[in-house]
């Protein structure tokens, strides 16, 4: 079982994604809108797992099948939404663990939204940022082996600041 890590920023996470990103941008031309950098490693200063994740953005209408044999000539395989609606998976198997996560998202989804409010507003709420580091520091040190513990002590926090955003109605409203 791989170790649950927090590491503090690395300046290198925007060039890593630009690194697997490009080569993306040029495959995929045509058929998608974006490529985005989402997840801990796009904000600069918090700490993060270090794994890059990528949301590759496709128009509502776009046709996915041909996204996912685009992919497939880079070593993606489709492994589904693994259980998130909006959000398709690709793993790329190799002689070592992807240092990256990779989605397709359409531009609609309300998970592509859920992915750029919640790392714009850490861009921008520097007590956010750091409070939702420590508590993945302490979520890391208290879970070193479990992925499922470290991720539900976060928990809280994302609903915090999923609240703030406009994500989720505040408790009690509907």
């Amino acid at each position: 079982m791989r170790m649950v890590e927090v590491v503090p920023y690395q300046a290198a996470w925007p060039t890593m994604f630009e690194r697997l990103s490009a080569p993306l941008r040029r495959q995929l031309n045509g058929l998608i809108v974006a490529v985005h950098h989402v997840g801990s490693t796009a904000v600069e200063g918090l700490a993060a797992k270090p794994i890059i994740d990528i949301d590759v953005e496709m128009p509502d209408e776009g046709d996915f099948s041909a996204v996912v044999d685009s992919l497939a000539s880079f070593g993606y395989v489709h492994v589904g939404d693994q259980g998130v609606v909006g959000r398709e998976a690709f793993k790329r198997h190799g002689p070592t663990p992807m240092a990256h996560h990779l989605y397709v998202c359409r531009s609609g989804s309300d998970e592509l939204k859920r992915h750029l409010v919640f790392r714009d507003h850490l861009r921008t709420h520097r007590g956010d940022r750091d409070a939702y580091a420590a508590v993945k520091r302490e979520a890391a040190s208290r879970f070193p082996h479990d992925i499922d513990g470290y991720l539900a002590h976060k928990g809280k926090i994302i609903q915090s600041i999923y609240v703030k955003c406009g994500l989720v109605p505040e408790e009690g409203m509907l």
